[in-house]
């Protein structure tokens, strides 16, 4: 009875199409790869993969690729709880009535994250006709931060404009224009947000009511800017909000007629467009409810250096004031900021840098979001909860192996490094988990003209003491100090050598020496960013 079972399995097998077959073969090459860990190099296992899949049509309705079993990872301890991944096959459909041609992965997100995950589907040969891009804006994926930098000089300053920051210049890579992805074969959809997700069928529904089919969907939504209600002036004209090249092409228009800005808000966003506005030679306060600038990251005495060299160049600070309403003038456009305390400061422009929210809807109704950080929760390759969705940049929740914690990182450096780790597991056979290094940086006053640019880094934790070196002429470095050891650091104005220590350091972790000398000598010439101070100045 057996055998004929057996036999019979084998006729229904031999009767199926040849596109079933291949990719019967397909998966059990996978399965035979994972049960006995005949582990030859990723890229041996890429090009078998590509080779394998680059013999069927997408539209034979068949993706090969799916998310990998935690089994895979021996070493592996979830910080999600709760949760069990499984292999799935994705289906994906031939029917027409899906309106995009390459259905095997979707990105949906047009920031960096999305420009260096479809560089990372590129090098794994894994692009061509597999993959789409959907995106809310009308340009390919470009280095968002030169939005509140370089975008904002003044005209006559050399002020970046696209397409001379798509991604990947911003690391290096390749100028990724939109010619770029049709040469690649990447599908891309612009100015068509998505609004629906069906997890179940695997699709999306965009804005226009396009109906698209996925394999794997990776989530790159990125933020959007926090505002102020309505009720209190957030809509007025001459209201601005900074998060993409629309936002920041408006600002700059209302730039060019205003005489007084205010910005409201002292972190990144704030510091870096009052730099810009002063270089348009346009009277500037800076309003926050904190008692000095940053404060997320900079010390007291830190702050207060910066906060000096702006008040240098001609910006006001009002601190520790909160907001009661943003007024309107006789033309209904905003005329002032109204202070809590009835104070009311003249501006004809304001701009709200107050902070941003992971930008996870509709998705919200589909995977698991994290209720302490916000966005979607992931584990250390960005999956989801559910299986063939991942998530990666500033939306993605995910493991901050280094300090054992659940974090959100709405950074560049992040948004780059996640996308690469997601793509590269879910194409390859990579599976250590993403072990990132917090990071973070500004640079500003870098407009022609300007008397001092200002260039500072930050790596690692600011956590336990702040040690500070330097006089700000024009460097400046802080270490933080936890547990007896070197947690991170911060350098202003440090030549390309010194950065380049700052992330050992801060990986590192060296237990300090007493001060001044401060760090221990055998961490790699780590003193060098000591020696170049003047002795005597912590």
């Amino acid at each position: 009875m057996a055998a004929s079972k057996s036999l019979l399995s084998l006729n229904c097998i031999r009767r199926t199409s040849n596109v079933l077959s291949i990719c019967l073969r397909a998966k059990l090459f996978i399965i035979i790869i994972t049960i006995f860990s005949i582990m030859p190099s990723a890229a041996t296992v890429r090009r078998s993969m590509a080779s394998i899949s680059s013999s069927m049509s997408i539209k034979s309705g068949i993706s090969l690729w799916c998310p990998r079993s935690p089994s895979l990872d021996s070493h592996r301890t979830s910080l999600i709880n709760s949760r069990s991944f499984h292999r799935r096959n994705f289906v994906v459909s031939a029917s027409s009535s899906f309106a995009n041609e390459n259905r095997e992965f979707v990105i949906v997100g047009g920031g960096n994250a999305a420009g260096y995950a479809a560089r990372t589907f590129v090098e794994n040969g894994m692009a061509d006709g597999k993959l789409c891009i959907v995106s809310k804006e009308a340009y390919a994926p470009y280095e968002r931060p030169a939005l509140t930098k370089g975008y904002l000089f003044p005209l006559d300053k050399k002020p970046a404009r696209l397409p001379g920051f798509h991604t990947c210049v911003g690391s290096g890579g390749e100028r990724q224009t939109p010619d770029w992805y049709k040469e690649k074969g990447i599908e891309m959809i612009y100015e068509d947000p998505v609004t629906e997700i069906n997890a179940e069928k695997q699709t999306l529904t965009t804005n226009s009511g396009k109906l698209l089919k996925y394999g794997s969907l990776i989530i790159a939504t990125g933020c959007t800017a926090s505002r102020f209600p309505e009720k209190i002036g957030g809509n007025l004209q001459g209201v601005h909000y900074i998060r993409d090249v629309a936002d920041a092409d408006s600002l700059i228009s209302s730039l060019a007629k205003a005489q007084k800005v205010v910005v409201v808000g002292g972190g990144y966003i704030g510091m870096e467009v009052a730099a810009a506005t002063v270089g348009w030679n346009l009277d500037t306060t800076v309003i926050f409810p904190e008692t000095h600038l940053l404060p997320r990251l900079f010390t007291p005495s830190l702050a207060q250096k910066y906060e000096e060299l702006y008040e240098e160049n001609g910006v006001k600070f009002i601190k520790g004031a909160s907001i009661k309403s943003l007024e309107a003038g006789p033309d209904g456009s905003v005329a002032g900021v109204k202070l809590e305390n009835g104070t009311t400061i003249e501006a004809d422009l304001v701009v709200i840098g107050i902070g941003a929210k992971p930008a996870v809807s509709p998705f919200d109704k589909a995977v698991s979001l994290n209720t302490t950080v916000g966005g979607i929760e992931v584990d250390g390759l960005f999956r989801s909860n559910i299986p063939g969705i991942f998530a990666i940049g500033d939306v993605a929740a995910f493991p901050l192996k280094m300090y054992n914690r659940i974090s959100r990182v709405e950074h560049v450096d992040h948004a780059r490094g996640s996308a690469q780790h997601c793509v590269k597991a879910l194409l390859t056979a990579q599976t250590h988990m993403y072990d990132y290094l917090p990071y973070f940086y500004s640079r500003v006053f870098e407009y022609e003209g300007s008397s001092r640019k200002v260039w500072w880094q930050f790596f690692g934790d600011n956590v336990g003491e702040a040690i500070q070196i330097g006089n700000f002429d024009p460097k400046i470095a802080t270490f933080w100090l936890d547990s007896g050891k070197l947690k991170g650091v911060l350098l202003e104005s440090g030549s390309l050598e010194e950065f380049q220590l700052l992330p050992k350091l801060a990986r590192g972790q060296p237990k300090p020496l007493k001060l001044p000398n401060l760090l221990c000598r055998d961490l790699d010439r780590a003193c060098i960013i000591i020696i170049h101070f003047p002795r005597g100045t912590t």
